[in-house]
């Protein structure tokens, strides 16, 4: 049978499409807390006031931004070690700002989620925000600490660390023993090569860090636009400064009542979900290499991740496709429908012609790997240290048995791949933070959540929970599918983000686009 050629994509249109998509009222429910929206202008010199009795130098640090290319200006803050302990030490945080274009009203922080995401390259790419954001504010993205430029989290070298994302263990006795050792072996050069650090990349420490920087740009009240993970650390930081929180829009929300095991379930249903959509849309068109009906073509996707483990996918470079790899060449498609196109090329090849050139570059977008075997960031690194620093899943070997099994049966495609996550953090050298916040927030101005119903990472589900959990949530729907939705969905979703950041109009709670 002759098979149609494959239209193949420039590899610098891939990479630019999925680097951008992965920097992201319930019956009952207490009404909500409409607290007045205050000035969110330049601070009288009052900033520094609430700074935690020995860290007063931190907040009133003076900042030197210099030009570094492009339009950007960059520096670097000095934040302690410890929120506990102010003779701990410090380490850096590194800045990268888009000036204010018009009259200026304040600063506005990002952070595009992760954990382990950087906020420096985030703001790279000025055209992610609308033009009355740069008008009227200062963007100031930021490596929060233990990532990128700011003070790292470091694990393993470049070969080791390849090593470790591509090795597959089989969910066996023997495999899942052998992959408790392999997470203990991470852990544990995290911590000969990070040092003391690696105890404080808690959200919470981040969150602190938050204020400091807030106190260091001048700002009476922070304003903040987070995505994905950035939504926990800005409810985080809501929770532990609701009376120095200014406007936050927090995209793409997690769920701060679960657990991780419970993130773990919802997340798979979340990509099973989009998964379901994909191949929908896919078999509408003449080019899909998935046959059959929509049930089938999810079979064929499981089939091929399934049959990488004990028969890895051969490319023209001489690496192999293993069923992880091929995990994550399929779930990073699923960030934005503008890429699904490339995971059809990338099926079409495994499927027309039996390699996976095309899904191993898809595995290495999504794990900042570079062609000669480097890696663009430490995501990976802050990612794994920052959760296990949060939380912890369930650890008993039985529970995690049955949890898997629920998992699967939920998410039958890819649902093996989100099992056993309580092995994740096994012997990591330090216990995970207590929570010292108000989940609530109770005291802080309107908090606008974004939703997307059919979000794969963070379902839509979580985006109602935390609007409800927050006592002063406000819930904006966007309708559509991928991962946040501000800057990649409709006009609806922006005039109301930036209605809000900018001249404090608080959407109405429930607002669907």
């Amino acid at each position: 049978m002759i098979r149609p050629a494959r239209r193949r994509q420039p590899a610098a249109v891939v990479a630019t499409l999925l680097t951008t998509v992965l920097l992201l009222a319930a019956c009952g429910a207490p009404p909500k807390v409409q607290t007045a929206l205050e000035d969110v202008g330049k601070s009288d010199g009052s900033a520094t006031v609430g700074a935690p009795k020995g860290f007063e130098d931190y907040y009133g640090q003076s900042l030197e931004w210099t030009d570094c290319g492009e339009g950007f200006q960059c520096a670097t803050a000095s934040a302690p070690l410890s929120w506990q302990d102010a003779g701990a030490g410090s380490i850096e945080i590194s800045l990268k700002r888009i000036p204010a274009e018009g009259q200026k009203v304040g600063s506005l922080l990002v952070n595009p989620g992760g954990p382990g995401g950087s906020g420096v390259d985030f703001v790279s790419d000025p055209a992610r925000f609308g033009q009355s954001l740069r008008s009227s504010f200062d963007i100031v993205g930021f490596d929060p600490r233990g990532v990128g430029k700011s003070t790292p989290v470091k694990c393993y070298d470049d070969a080791g660390k390849d090593e470790f994302l591509s090795t597959d263990f089989p969910y066996t006795e023997a495999g899942l023993a052998a992959r408790q050792d392999a997470v203990r072996d991470w852990g544990q050069a995290c911590a000969e090569n990070t040092g003391p650090l690696l105890e404080h990349v808690d959200t919470q420490s981040a969150a602190r860090d938050m204020d400091m920087l807030r106190g260091a740009l001048g700002d009476d009240r922070l304003n903040f636009l987070g995505f994905s993970y950035g939504t926990q650390l800005g409810a985080t930081y809501a929770g532990l400064f609701p009376k120095r929180t200014g406007r936050l829009v927090l995209d793409g929300a997690l769920d701060t009542t679960l657990g991780s095991d419970e993130v773990a379930l919802q997340q798979a249903e979340g990509f099973e979900s989009a998964l379901r959509a994909y191949v929908t849309d896919c078999q509408a068109g003449s080019d899909c290499p998935l046959t059959g009906d929509v049930t089938s073509g999810l079979q064929q996707i499981q089939s091929i991740v399934e049959d990488a483990e004990p028969n890895p996918i051969p490319t023209s470079s001489g690496r192999s496709v293993t069923k992880k790899l091929a995990f994550y060449g399929v779930a990073v498609t699923m960030y934005d429908e503008g890429s699904w196109s490339f995971l059809t090329q990338a099926l079409q090849e495994v499927l027309w012609e039996g390699t996976g050139d095309d899904l191993l570059y898809l595995a290495d977008v999504y794990n900042d790997r570079n062609e000669d075997g480097t890696f663009k960031s430490n995501s990976e690194e802050a990612f794994r240290a920052i959760n296990c620093a949060d939380s912890r899943a369930e650890e008993d070997m039985a529970t995690m048995q049955q949890l898997a099994a629920e998992i699967e049966a939920a998410a039958p495609t890819l649902g093996e791949s989100f099992g056993y996550s309580g092995i994740e953090c096994t012997d990591w050298p330090y216990p995970p933070a207590k929570e010292k916040f108000d989940p609530a927030a109770k005291g802080a101005p309107p908090i606008v959540v974004v939703g997307t119903t059919n979000d794969p990472a963070t379902p839509y589900r979580w985006a109602e929970s935390l609007a409800t959990t927050l006592s002063s949530g406000t819930l904006v729907t966007y309708e559509g599918e991928g991962h946040t939705a501000y800057g990649r969905s409709n006009t609806c979703i922006s005039t109301a983000v930036e209605d809000y950041l900018v001249e404090g109009k608080v959407p109405e709670d429930g607002l669907t686009c």
